[in-house]
């Protein structure tokens, strides 16, 4: 990271968090109005303070001004401070994996390694589950130099929606310099499918379903299919019922796909008083969905799933001065939004190369060098 003296102006609230995120790592000042202006409830939402207070735990020297009606932010970022022992309760408006990234992140550039417990929702239907972020997304890591050792994620209870109530743990090592450029373009073949299917407050008979309907479409393709259960009952299960399943699959390659499928009760931002409880989608249901999702972004190619696109176009851009060049399946509207995004805060282009053969692209870049100038701050 290095100073910028630049005030960087921006409005609305479209991908607030990733702002933030590249504010910081980027040390640019911002200034973002408009927030909703609008909108009958006009401002921030609860998550995205939730979100500015995460901020503020792992930052020092850092402003953020807020006025009354939460539509105008000013924020100069700080230094990124990490710590141990730091804990955060995300609410109940989003799930912790919308607060994940941006740690993960950020803690790969702070003064020292993060550790810190995370209590919420930890599988909703809005954001990457706990167990993607476990499975697959801190493998993603190595392929930028970051030693697996220094990372963990630990779930000690889950949480659904409405009231959450899960609790997880995370630790981020902190790098020495820079990330590691990466040439990441050939996925390989699928060799096995790996997953977890969860329960909160519910039969533990439900997993199994999920599981058989799972494999039932997985078998016709794949031998090595294996799917774990994970009951979760009284304070280890949270407030509210809830199941689902996270799957992944691998490849020779060793890249890993993901997708999550869950079922709970409408989260608090989309109850109505009036409104009656809605008929929940069947287990076996669930789990020939979360298989069909899988297969699909299996056929779309590409070294990543479309979830992880936008980390992935983040981790190039930071990474050391040299060519970094990735494959992924069709580009996903997050995913164009983010190197816009990018360009806007790292001044860092890519070269899209489309493949009409394959349907996929490839994405070329030069990294911009942010190196971990924290860790020299006394």
């Amino acid at each position: 990271m290095g100073e910028n003296n630049e005030i960087l102006r921006l409005s609305g609230s479209r991908h607030f968090r990733q702002r933030m995120v590249l504010a910081t790592l980027t040390s640019k000042a911002v200034t973002i109005v408009d927030i909703r202006s609008g909108d009958a409830a006009p401002g921030l939402r609860p998550h995205e303070v939730s979100l500015l207070r995460l901020l503020d735990k792992i930052s020092d020297r850092h402003t953020i001004d807020l006025n009354e009606t939460g539509t105008k932010l000013r924020y100069r970022p700080g230094v990124i401070i990490g710590g141990k022992g730091l804990e955060h309760d995300c609410g109940v408006h989003r799930g912790i994996g919308y607060f994940l990234e941006p740690l993960i992140l950020l803690g790969l550039f702070a003064k020292s390694p993060i550790a810190i417990r995370l209590k919420g929702i930890t599988n909703d239907t809005k954001d990457p589950s706990v167990d993607t972020f476990r499975m697959t997304t801190l493998h993603m890591l190595k392929h930028f130099g970051v030693p697996l050792e220094g990372l963990e994620l630990k779930i000690d209870s889950r949480g659904s929606p409405p009231l959450g109530g899960g609790e997880v743990f995370l630790r981020v090592p902190n790098i020495n310099s820079t990330l590691k450029a990466p040439i990441w373009v050939d996925e390989g073949m699928v060799k096995r499918i790996r997953g977890v299917s969860f329960t909160t407050r519910v039969s533990a008979q439900i997993e199994n379903r999920i599981i058989y309907a799972a494999r039932g479409i997985f078998n016709r393709f794949i031998p090595d299919v294996h799917i774990f259960t994970d009951h979760r009952s009284g304070s280890f299960g949270g407030r509210s019922p809830g199941y689902g399943v996270s799957l992944v699959a691998e490849t020779t390659t060793g890249c890993l796909l993901s997708v999550d499928a869950t079922v709970s009760y409408p989260s608090v931002d989309e109850i109505n008083e009036d409104s009656e409880k809605p008929e929940l989608i069947s287990p076996e249901d669930l789990g020939v969905q979360a298989a069909s999702m899988l297969l699909e972004e299996v056929a779309r190619g590409g070294v990543v799933d479309s979830t992880h696109q936008g980390l992935l176009f983040i981790l190039c851009a930071l990474s050391q001065r040299d060519v970094s060049k990735v494959r992924v399946g069709q580009l996903t509207p997050y995913g164009i939004e983010t190197l816009r995004n990018i360009n806007c805060f790292l001044n860092t282009r890519f070269d899209i190369k489309p493949d009409p053969n394959s349907n996929t692209v490839t994405l070329i870049c030069t990294g911009k060098g942010v190196t971990n100038l924290a860790r020299k701050i006394s």
